[in-house]
C-alpha cells in the first residue's frame, strides 16, 4: 500500500488530533484498569511457582505375593520355554550378515537385508498375527503366478459386458 504524499495542513492536523486522542484513551484505560491487570499478573506468577509436596515416611515393605502352584504342562517345545521378548522370530545369521555388507545406496546392506526378509512368508517371520490385517496374508502359501491370456480379443470379450452398460440383462447371462 503506497503512502499518500499529498499532505496539506488540514490532513496533518487531522492525524495529529487522532494520535493525541488515542494517546489519551490509552492513558485513561491504564489509569482505570492498570492496577487490576497488575494484580492478575501477580496472581498468575504465584500460581506458576512449583508446589512443594509433603514428604512421606517410608512404609514397611509389603510381603511378596504367594507363588502360584506349579501346573503340569503338556510337552513343551523349545520355542515356548524361552520367555517371549519379541513378536518376531530371530533372524537367521546369514540374513543378518547382509546388513553389514555394503551400503543401501549400492543396493546392498540394509536394502538387500530388507529385500531378502520381505521374501519370507509372514508366518516364518512372526510368532502370531500382530494386527488384524495380518490375517489376510497369513498361511496363504507360495504365490501362484497367473498366466495372462495373450489373445487381445479374448481379454476384451471376457472383460466387457456383452449387452452394453445400460441394456437389460439377457436371460442367457443370468445364472439361475
Amino acid at each position: 500500500m503506497s503512502r499518500q504524499l499529498s499532505m496539506d495542513t488540514v490532513r496533518q492536523n487531522f492525524w495529529k488530533e487522532e494520535y493525541l486522542r488515542e494517546k489519551m484513551l490509552r492513558c485513561e484505560w491504564h489509569h482505570k484498569y492498570g492496577s487490576l491487570v497488575k494484580a492478575k499478573q501477580k496472581a498468575k506468577a504465584a500460581a506458576r511457582l512449583p508446589l512443594k509436596l509433603p514428604t512421606l515416611s517410608p512404609k514397611a515393605p509389603l510381603s511378596p505375593p504367594p507363588a502360584p502352584k506349579a501346573v503340569p504342562s503338556r510337552a513343551s517345545s523349545p520355542a515356548l520355554e524361552a520367555p517371549i521378548q519379541s513378536e518376531m522370530y530371530p533372524v537367521p545369521p546369514a540374513t543378518r550378515a547382509l546388513l553389514y555388507e555394503g551400503i543401501s545406496h549400492d543396493f546392498q546392506g540394509r536394502y538387500r537385508y530388507l529385500s531378502t526378509r520381505k521374501l519370507d512368508m509372514p508366518e516364518k517371520r512372526y510368532l502370531f498375527p500382530i494386527t488384524t490385517n495380518f490375517t489376510y496374508g497369513w498361511q496363504l502359501g507360495p504365490p501362484v503366478k497367473q498366466e495372462l491370456v495373450f489373445c487381445k480379443m479374448c481379454r476384451i470379450e471376457s472383460f466387457f459386458r456383452k449387452n452394453g452398460a445400460f441394456a437389460l440383462l439377457d436371460p442367457r447371462d443370468l445364472a439361475l
